[in-house]
């Protein structure tokens, strides 16, 4: 099929802010729109190199950047689907191991959109399919999808085979699309597997789990699960996997927090199990060592925005957004304060559709104050004083702050002694933070 040719306007922004207007709803789960826009494509999706699924609440991104990091390190050109994108678009589209040309984008985008004619479309519905197109026709040795929302009609799901599937940690998160019980979500998530493929089953909360094992063994898919298949540890410095076949002894992951341990096993458990292909462990050493994810609890040094902390002062990044993600987050941030402390503050922006006094809470006793603002950009964005409202609910001291720079300042001129402050609650406020900073 020939791509179309490029005019002067179709810089991919443009054709983005296009594609938004193509279905009313910017979610709508179901699968009969893209499966006909890919068939009229060609079926890109059939053609795609063996796929590695993953879904879950909360470690989807990093497990998948650290199979990334580990199937490289090995030799292999991986396709990589993830979403949402922290600065720019491209960054959910990587082709055999390098991020979408604009180029390739432009035109994979084109194409979907003069095939689709104008139907009703949802955004990650088309912009998937041009993932897809782009997949089948460059060579690569392994394909890794992470679901966009739920499972079972996530739009990644059009696929009809996987190599394995992954299921990270479920817990509450997008009630009004999946279910407000655990087991409700969970089975929306376990929606990916398919029949006799190995499916890699993080630690789960007993709702969860049963209700995925059982769409499991409704599948005869055999179930690699955490704490029974496999299981990994920290160990005088080092990273243990341990497994049926024995125990692999490996460096610490190359992310920060106690919950990348689980994240990184994960990883291990799948490149294991991929049918067809020899991981050894001097490669899985090599990809925890290597990974590169950004805004999971990432450090920024020598940056704009560190510029304006006092010398010794800590600046940190995290997009968690639910409340298992900020029990996590509160949790590696107190392992930093025993080994070193210090006054810690948060800097906060959330959607109105997520839970932030369940993100916050954890964070009682642990941080001094929390500064909160508006995401820029978000029309969905909690305004500054309704999420210090919820800050306070939480128990938590809160003051409102117009932009990141100015809460950065003020904490600069309260603090005493060097702080340590993290940027937090969402990954639009990342991307947001990440573009401040490089300015």
């Amino acid at each position: 099929m020939s791509l179309p040719v490029r005019g002067p306007e179709d810089s991919s922004a443009a054709i983005l802010a296009r594609l938004l207007h193509l279905h009313p709803k910017a979610i709508d789960l179901s699968l009969d729109r893209i499966l006909c826009l890919l068939e009229r494509m060609g079926s890109p999706h059939l053609h795609l190199p063996p796929v590695i699924h993953v879904a879950g609440t909360n470690g989807k991104g990093s497990t998948t950047a650290f199979m990334r990091a580990m199937l490289e390190s090995a030799g292999l050109n991986v396709h990589v689907y993830t979403s949402p994108h922290l600065q720019r678009f491209h960054e959910r589209i990587r082709i055999a191991g390098a991020l979408i040309s604009e180029e390739e984008l432009c035109q994979r985008l084109l194409e979907c959109e003069r095939v689709n004619a104008g139907d009703p479309i949802t955004f990650f519905e088309i912009t998937t399919t041009a993932a897809f197109s782009a997949f089948a026709n460059t060579h690569a040795d392994v394909t890794l999808l992470e679901v966009g929302l739920g499972g079972r009609y996530d739009t990644t799901n059009a696929i009809r085979h996987a190599a394995v599937t992954v299921i990270t940690p479920v817990d509450l998160d997008h009630q009004e699309f999946l279910g407000h019980t655990l087991a409700e979500i969970a089975r929306e998530k376990a929606g990916i597997i398919k029949p006799q493929t190995p499916l890699i089953l993080g630690p789960q909360k007993d709702g969860a789990e049963q209700a995925i094992l059982a769409c499991a063994a409704e599948l005869g898919a055999p179930v690699l699960q955490y704490g029974h298949d496999w299981t990994t540890r920290g160990e005088n410095g080092r990273m243990v996997f341990q497994y049926t076949d024995g125990l692999l002894d490996l460096p610490l992951p190359g992310l920060s927090g106690p919950h990348q341990l689980i994240n990184a096993g994960m990883a291990v458990a799948a490149v294991l199990a991929l049918p067809d292909f020899r991981i050894g462990a001097d490669a899985i050493a090599q990809g925890l060592q290597a990974v590169e994810w950004p805004a999971r609890l990432q450090r920024l040094c020598a940056g704009r925005l560190e510029s304006l902390l006092p010398a010794g002062a800590e600046l940190w990044l995290d997009g968690g957004h639910n409340p298992a993600a900020g029990l996590a987050l509160a949790d590696a941030l107190g392992g930093f304060e025993e080994r070193r402390p210090m006054p810690l503050y948060l800097i906060c922006g959330m959607l109105k559709t997520k839970d932030a006094r369940g993100f916050l809470t954890p964070f009682q006793g642990l941080a001094r104050k929390i500064y909160t603002l508006a995401i820029p950009g978000e029309q969905s964005s909690l305004s500054a004083d309704a999420l210090a409202a919820e800050v306070r609910g939480a128990g938590l001291t809160a003051e409102s702050a117009p932009d990141l720079i100015t809460a950065l300042q003020a904490i600069t001129l309260e603090c005493g002694q060097p702080p340590r402050v993290v940027i937090c609650g969402s990954l639009y406020l990342a991307g947001a933070a990440l573009n401040a900073d490089a300015a």
